[in-house]
């Protein structure tokens, strides 16, 4: 039996639901090749970090500024004007046109901004670039007690209108798991113009070197484990939310595939699995999904699709708090 793998996220077409997400992989273009050849059905490429461009802005201008009146040359061209230097997000663009030039499949454009006029001024020159659809990588941390949880979620809400009204192509906006309540704000957001929803956004914490006594990055790669927390939310909101869904962390495997096929993603999206294992595990992912579901008597991921969700599950409360309760009394372990 021939098995149907298509789907369609935010109105593009794709041969099968597993995409390679944002990450170091996606910033080469020859890897972006690997990634094709290996089956991926379409791209995110690494997010567009606003603060970044300024600090190299910032950094040349100080720089031309040092010494400036140590030498009469530098008052009359001594030094480049700054447009002259590799700053801005040149680079980038120059990444998503040779990537949209060079691969068949889409090609999706990814921004971390930190001003409304930044998300909507770079979103704009990445479609520009030739992206079939950006997504907004939003990451704000509120550490002032005095913001509210509602002027919080009008700011994801007020950004993602902004740049929605500013664009042709399809937006999707990955965001992370700490609000009150996600149905409510998924639901804004679409609202606000969200073609789809990534959940979710992975966070990276900061760790504490209690030798040197000084807070420094950490960086783990997801495990399968992780997915439990985007599989439990994506079933909550299949048939809820009016959009296409895409689950990012803890993606590894195919059965991690299927299961958030069956929970009501269209579409799955993995890094740290890729990076592990490098870009043809893609292929032996989607295989493995494709060889389920022809073992199971499926003709599509259509088919499949949601049919474990909240909406369509036999016990609905399994996905709430009464499976926490069961998990606690059904477990098993040395000293129990």
């Amino acid at each position: 039996m021939s098995v149907d793998l298509r789907t369609t996220y935010m109105g593009l077409e794709l041969a099968h639901p597993v995409v390679p997400s944002a990450s170091p992989l996606t910033g080469d273009l020859n890897t972006l090749k690997r990634l094709e050849d290996a089956g991926a059905s379409a791209v995110v490429l690494p997010s567009l970090f606003e603060e970044q461009i300024e600090h190299e802005e910032m950094e040349v201008a100080r720089l031309l500024d040092f010494g400036s009146e140590s030498f009469g040359e530098a008052t009359f061209g001594y030094f480049p004007e700054l447009a002259d230097y590799a700053t801005g997000p040149g680079t980038y663009l120059d990444l998503v046109s040779r990537a949209k030039g060079s691969l068949s499949i889409p090609v999706i454009g990814s921004i971390n901004g930190t001003s409304k006029g930044g998300w909507i001024k770079y979103g704009k020159l990445i479609e520009e670039a030739g992206a079939d659809a950006l997504e907004l990588n939003i990451y704000f941390i509120p550490t002032d007690p005095k913001v509210s949880t509602a002027q919080v979620e009008q700011q994801y809400l007020d950004l993602v209108m902004s740049v929605k009204q500013s664009l042709s192509i399809p937006l999707a906006v990955k965001i992370g798991p700490f609000f009150s309540s996600i149905p409510h704000i998924a639901h804004r957001l679409v609202e606000s113009g969200a073609d789809a929803l990534v959940i979710f956004n992975r966070f990276y914490q900061p760790d504490i070197d209690i030798d040197g006594l000084k807070v420094r990055p950490d960086l783990h790669l997801s495990t399968s484990s992780e997915l439990r927390l985007p599989l439990r939310w994506t079933a909550i909101l299949y048939g809820r939310i009016k959009t296409s869904l895409a689950v990012t962390t803890g993606v590894h495997t195919s059965e991690d595939v299927i299961k958030l096929l069956l929970a009501g993603a269209d579409v799955t999206m993995m890094a740290s699995a890729l990076l592990k294992n490098g870009p043809d595990h893609l292929r032996s992912v989607v295989a493995g999904v494709e060889r389920w579901l022809d073992d199971n008597d499926y003709e599509s991921i259509e088919q499949l699709k949601g049919s474990l969700s909240q909406a369509s599950s036999p016990d609905p409360g399994a996905f709430e708090r009464a499976n926490y309760m069961k998990t606690l009394v059904t477990y098993a372990g040395p000293f129990v």
